[in-house]
């Protein structure tokens, strides 16, 4: 079982399963403005182009404030959605910076004393300048 949590722990929080669920919500919240638009500008302006009805001035800031809602409640939803984010790859980034840290505090380079470039450190001779260097045996050569 514990394994289990562990495996779908891994799956939920990949990358690729937390920008489908962001984008779902965002398009659910992105789909209320939409809604709204038709709804509170689109439909009583063809209403009262056709004739179909008539609107109060009182009328006409309902659908206004409904849509400046609808918007309102997208930038919380996004804002809700950025805050939750961030803690989440804030706390996934704990446990990797310690092994970040773990592989800076071992180098796996170092510099050629003669001609300053960046060799590995198993290397006994530079390949840019073909100088031997410090520690290593000629290996019979002159």
């Amino acid at each position: 079982m514990k394994k289990f949590v562990q495996e779908f722990k891994t799956f939920a929080l990949r990358g690729n399963v937390m920008d489908m669920a962001v984008g779902v919500l965002i398009g659910g919240a992105f789909s209320g403005i939409v809604t709204s638009l038709t709804d509170n500008f689109i439909q009583p302006l063809l209403n009262l182009v056709t004739g179909a009805q008539q609107y109060t001035l009182q009328q006409a800031a309902g659908f206004a404030s409904a849509f400046i809602s609808a918007v309102v409640n997208f930038f919380i939803t996004a804002l809700v959605l950025f805050c939750l984010l961030k803690g989440i790859n804030h706390l996934m980034a704990l446990g990797r910076k310690k092994d970040a840290d773990a592989e800076a505090a071992a180098p796996t380079v170092k510099t050629c004393p003669y001609c300053c470039s960046e060799i590995p450190l198993a290397a006994t001779r530079c390949p840019h300048c073909t100088s031997l260097l410090d520690g290593a045996a000629d290996g019979g050569q002159a």
